[in-house]
């Protein structure tokens, strides 16, 4: 077969499988309650069907690109792809809550490996002209899958059971092992980077960034720092991932090249990957939270409102590629999207009870653009001047940044709510009193609605109605507090822009047309 055929045959199914490895971080969020019905959980327990697949991943994903020099990407992603989907088909046969997580721990740790294997053949498969293309696919995969996750699980727990959501995984799964097998062959196993194994770094690592995502999703459930765990382990993360680098800067075989980081745009890069994590996850995140507890929706609802992003993004693709083949500038196309997103949020920010599909539909179709013009310059921004015997590595430190702002800010995002809710409630009440007489006349009117249909109620029922009612719009203006939060993260980011030396894949592309 046409060498360039096998090629893209090659990068296509490693699109495939990283877009199943993303989607299923998400995929289990809307249909929690149901997998405890059937696995007999507790809430608590339920949130680790979630938070081991991440701990397991942002664990993974920065040594990938040491694995991959030593096995090879092909072997490597093949064994990555038939665990993962392996673990997809045990996940839904789990018969308790603990295999459920095991299984899913391990599906997180051979989903993670997918992710920055395909982000780094993309720099080593393609040229400059090629490479557009091949960034607008991943940047549609890695926007959209978040989006469409709760969206799609929702559905196939709702129409069939929440064992489908697993299953899925299957029939794309076999077929991305047989393609990446055959097609998959740009580079050979290099076992000699075993001697001298750093040991060490992958353990300092794995403790580090393991008991940082524990602290992380667990902290705001337990009040942070009031748990002994939590202390504990925030201190055994910090010395640990302390650690790492130094065992890291002084190993002559490390399993991650810190020093990449002397390269300017690298580090600007990963930055602008941890804000971009930050506000993708985080408004995924708010908008469902905001549309099932304000406005009631159920995950189909929820699903068809979500779905608007991800439609926005398909339609922006070919505008953002088009304006960057023409010769625009990596940081010009990045600046139109940090300050769209930011408007965005903003829009966002004036939410009310009555909020519904059309009163979302413009900030989320200005959001879903927004993310394609900040893709695609920000991946070139941090590897397009690397050395191609960096990539592999380096890409595995950009997407773990991704992961990081995503789960950092998800946990600060949990916080402010829980207590921006309580001071919004303070504002709300402080004026409200038994002898006001405009809120006497509130709680008169719903008893008087209340007793006309049910004439046993309780007279009390008309102020604990009221008090829901201010809690409700507490929670509103939390969320739209943080909204405001984040366009002002998003609109300040593109001040790092003004550090950004000139992509040289920008001038030959620019030179190409």
């Amino acid at each position: 077969m046409n060498p360039k055929k096998k090629k893209y045959i090659a990068f296509f199914a490693m699109v495939v499988g990283m877009f199943m490895a993303i989607l299923d971080i998400q995929i289990v969020a809307s249909s929690l309650t149901n997998i405890g019905a059937g696995l007999s959980a507790s809430a608590d327990e339920l949130s680790w069907v979630q938070t081991s697949y991440l701990i397991a991943e942002v664990i993974v994903i920065p040594i990938t690109g040491f694995l991959t020099r030593v096995f090879s990407t092909r072997y490597v992603y093949f064994v990555a792809a038939l665990g993962f989907t392996i673990m997809s088909v045990v996940c839904a046969v789990a018969w308790s809550i603990n295999s459920m997580i095991i299984f899913r721990l391990l599906q997180g740790l051979l989903g993670g490996v997918l992710i920055p294997i395909t982000f780094s053949s993309i720099f080593i498969l393609f040229d400059s002209q090629e490479r557009l293309k091949a960034n607008i696919i991943v940047g549609l995969v890695v926007t959209m899958a978040p989006t469409l996750g709760p969206v799609i699980g929702g559905y196939l727990t709702e129409n069939f059971s929440w064992h489908f959501m697993f299953l899925l995984n299957v029939i794309p799964g076999i077929a991305v092992c047989i393609l990446v097998y055959l097609f998959l062959d740009f580079d050979k196993p290099n076992y000699k980077l075993l001697q001298n194994f750093d040991y060490f770094g992958i353990i300092f690592l794995s403790l580090g960034l393991g008991l940082l995502q524990y602290v992380l999703e667990e902290g705001n459930k337990v009040n942070w720092f009031d748990s002994g765990v939590i202390v504990i382990f925030s201190i055994i993360s910090f010395f640990c991932l302390i650690s790492f680098v130094f065992v890291e800067l002084n190993h002559k075989n490390s399993i991650v090249d810190l020093r990449t980081f002397s390269n300017r745009n690298f580090t600007l890069g990963c930055i602008f990957s941890f804000v971009i994590g930050v506000g993708l996850y985080g408004v995924v995140f708010l908008l469902p939270m905001f549309l099932a507890r304000a406005v009631g929706m159920n995950s189909l609802q929820i699903g068809e409102v979500m779905i608007v992003t991800g439609l926005a993004q398909f339609l922006a693709a070919p505008i953002a590629s088009n304006l960057y083949a023409r010769g625009v500038k990596s940081k010009t196309l990045f600046c139109i999207g940090l300050t769209s997103f930011s408007v965005g949020c903003y829009l966002n920010s004036f939410l009310t009870i009555d909020s519904r599909f059309y009163e979302l539909l413009l900030p989320q179709i200005i959001r879903g653009m927004s993310l394609m013009f900040c893709f695609i310059p920000m991946s070139n921004i941090a590897l397009g001047d690397l050395p191609p015997e960096k990539i592999k590595t380096s890409s595995g430190l950009y997407n773990l940044m991704r992961n990081l702002g995503g789960a950092i800010g998800l946990a600060l995002i949990s916080l402010a709510i829980t207590r921006n809710t309580i001071i919004f409630s303070g504002y709300l009440t402080e004026n409200i009193t038994l002898n006001n007489p405009f809120y006497q006349n509130k709680i008169a009117g719903i008893n008087f609605y209340l007793f006309s249909q049910m004439p046993t109620i309780h007279y009390k029922s008309g102020l604990v109605i009221m008090n829901n009612i201010i809690q409700q719009n507490a929670f509103i203006e939390s969320i739209n507090s943080i909204f405001k939060l984040l366009a002002v993260l998003f609109i300040l980011s593109n001040i790092l822009l003004l550090f950004v030396k000139e992509v040289k894949s920008d001038v030959k592309t620019s030179d190409a047309h």
